[in-house]
């Protein structure tokens, strides 16, 4: 079956249509027809079947058969990640994290954060694109790229992985089901006064292995190794 992500959907609603940038995916991509079954993602919990009665590329129109909801999961994995010089490698993570179930990914900017510019509708288009593939029923929440100190006000406590030499506990033995984000350093690492700043503020230092990873590699694995533990 194919899927379509319609945040506007409802539970309510016995008919919808599709947005036009999907209508032309239903009707010109996918060649679908009048009679043909689909499925829709709200992001918000809700899957739905329906089938087309209109197949207009500019106004794919569809009757709601049945819809089924899924409670979200109490257990919230949030990864905060200075973005990599390289869009390529942040889109990858995004996309895989998305995939593996990251509830909330933080763009955070540091000093030796090479990359000062994020385009958010790409990256948002990306987790779209991945709960369609995994079929997810929550779309994760994306928060804009913002300064280290202003993400330490929001938040009061996470863990922090870093390459510098210092006691570091295992994730495991630190982390926490919900209001607990895994932040990542950029390329270079955070500044040793970063670092200080992040452990005055309450975060607990973690190793996330004995191999030095990249960026993208640490952030995924520290979002998989948090959704393994509590699954």
């Amino acid at each position: 079956m194919n899927w379509f992500y319609t945040p506007e959907l409802t539970k309510d609603d016995k008919n919808f249509i599709l947005p036009e940038e999907e209508s032309k995916h239903a009707c010109k991509v996918l060649r679908l027809e009048k009679g043909d079954k689909l499925g829709l993602l709200n992001g918000k919990g809700y899957v739905f079947e329906a089938q087309v009665t209109e197949d207009n590329a500019k106004k794919c129109a569809l009757k709601i058969n049945s819809y089924v909801f899924e409670e979200a999961s109490p257990i919230q994995v949030h990864i905060a990640i200075a973005p990599t010089k390289n869009m390529d490698r942040l889109e990858w993570f995004v996309e895989k994290a998305t995939e593996i179930g990251v509830t909330e990914i933080s763009l955070i900017l540091t000093h030796n954060c090479e990359r000062k510019i994020v385009k958010d509708e790409r990256l948002h288009k990306i987790m779209v694109s991945a709960i369609k593939q995994s079929q997810r029923k929550y779309l994760p929440k994306l928060n804009p790229l913002t300064g280290l100190d202003k993400f330490l006000e929001k938040h009061p406590k996470g863990a922090v992985a870093h390459c510098y030499p210092a006691n570091k506990m295992a994730l495991r033995s630190t982390l926490q089901k919900s209001a607990y984000p895994i932040l990542i350093g950029p390329e270079g690492d955070f500044t040793e006064e970063e670092i200080k700043q992040i452990l005055q503020r309450g975060f607990d230092p973690v190793t996330l292995g004995k191999n030095r990873l990249r960026t993208e590699t640490a952030a995924l694995y520290a979002c998989m190794y948090a959704k393994t533990i509590f699954e």
